[in-house]
């Protein structure tokens, strides 16, 4: 049975290298690095992780991961390396055990007669429909290399305008949390200080006092009610998400929430244009890149939107046609498409709508947060000064009578 090594070994030049071999013995593992042109110093058994086989305690395969596996891939290719070997460089250089696994398993898979895509379709959490689909078209029209250039790039972009939009729904998210944190604190431990020390005044208290009273006595008596109920509707929003009405009609809030949604409508906008550009430029079918690009759409009502695309292609219409009935895609957009359509362009036009489309959500992202800052802001000075103040004015009251 194979085992793995570690190597550390010498260059001709003099450079040291370091990585994991994977051989029946020790003598095999020599005699391979030593094809490579490598003088091998120090060569041992890679310890076993006890934990290997047990998944939810792996490390998950990141974006910048599969970036770096399709860059290194796309420029092994170009440069002539047979797929089985430069598949095995990459297996031993993954720094991630998880993938480091995967790319084994596809070596052995392509070793073993299946095509690349074949061999990447049994591994779905890390190469989607869409990788896979274009990975396929390279093959067959003999330009992976180029594929890979365009999937890397592509996953890029897709990863900077997620992190755009989370960042975005991240940040009032965190703020409101602290400020209920902090006057849930203040409710349950600063002021029944004061209210004991109000009971001595012998005094009726002011109207906003007592109501921030009544407020703590409530956050006492039903703090963890409060978190059960808390953590009860995030369980039932989630179980209602999960159902096809649920999620069609929070999709549809979604685009219609104020500010929010047009945020959302540009995101849609760019993901579409951007993913069925770079698989028409890769040769993938046009009705199977719609089917894809559905999928992919993460809400139910673009998602509609592109299947009503693909039944118009099929039936011999146009894109735009049914764009145009619907109001998530603007008339700048559905226009550009028609003349892509028109000159034969489609897929240089979608990227250069995709383009415009991250720039403007660089732009509502900067002037959501712009806006939001002096809210939350707000919001927060005058939840929190108001607790302050209306537990003073008994205090400002006493000091007003002893005055008078």
């Amino acid at each position: 049975m194979p085992q793995v090594y570690l190597w550390k070994a010498e260059t001709q030049k003099g450079k040291m290298l370091k990585g994991e071999i994977e051989a029946a013995s020790e003598q095999i593992a020599v005699s391979q690095l030593k094809k490579r042109n490598l003088t091998v110093k120090k060569l041992k058994p890679k310890p076993k992780d006890l934990f290997e086989n047990v998944s939810f305690m792996q490390p998950k395969v990141t974006n910048n991961d599969i970036v770096v596996f399709t860059r290194q891939f796309s420029t092994m290719i170009d440069a002539g390396l047979p797929l089985i070997q430069g598949l095995n460089i990459l297996a031993e250089q993954a720094e991630n055990p998880t993938f480091k696994k995967i790319l084994k398993e596809l070596t052995k898979d392509v070793e073993g007669g299946a095509t690349l895509a074949e061999a990447m379709k049994k591994h779905p959490e890390v190469f989607d429909n869409l990788f896979v689909n274009l990975v396929s078209a390279g093959e067959i029209g003999g330009i992976l290399d180029t594929i890979l250039q365009r999937l890397a790039t592509f996953i890029e972009k897709a990863a900077e305008l997620k992190a755009k939009i989370k960042g975005a729904m991240t940040y009032p998210i965190v703020v409101m949390a602290i400020a209920f944190i902090v006057i849930a604190v203040i409710l349950i431990f600063v002021i029944p200080v004061f209210e004991d020390m109000f009971a001595s005044f012998g005094s009726a208290l002011p109207l906003p006092t007592q109501i921030v009273v009544v407020m703590s006595d409530f956050m006492k008596g039903n703090a963890h009610w409060i978190i059960i109920a808390l953590i009860g509707i995030s369980w039932a929003f989630k179980k209602y998400r999960a159902t096809t009405g649920g999620r069609k009609l929070t999709d549809i809030i979604a685009l219609k929430l104020p500010v929010f949604g047009d945020l959302l409508r540009k995101t849609a906008v760019a993901r579409f244009t951007r993913t069925l550009g770079t698989m028409m430029q890769s040769g993938v079918p046009i009705l199977d890149a719609l089917e894809i690009v559905a999928k992919t759409a993460g809400n139910v009502v673009i998602e509609e939107i592109i299947y009503d695309v693909r039944s118009s292609i099929a039936e011999g219409q146009t894109i735009a046609e049914p764009l145009s009935e619907n109001d998530v895609f603007p008339g700048m957009v559905i226009q550009m498409i028609s003349v892509g359509e028109a000159t034969g362009a489609l897929d240089t036009m979608l990227e250069k709508i995709a383009d415009f489309y991250d720039k403007e959500v660089d732009t509502s992202v900067e002037a959501l947060t712009s806006m939001l800052e002096p809210l939350l802001m707000l919001f927060l000075g005058g939840a929190i000064g108001g607790l302050v103040v209306a537990m003073y004015l008994p205090i400002f009251s006493m000091a007003g009578a002893v005055g008078g």
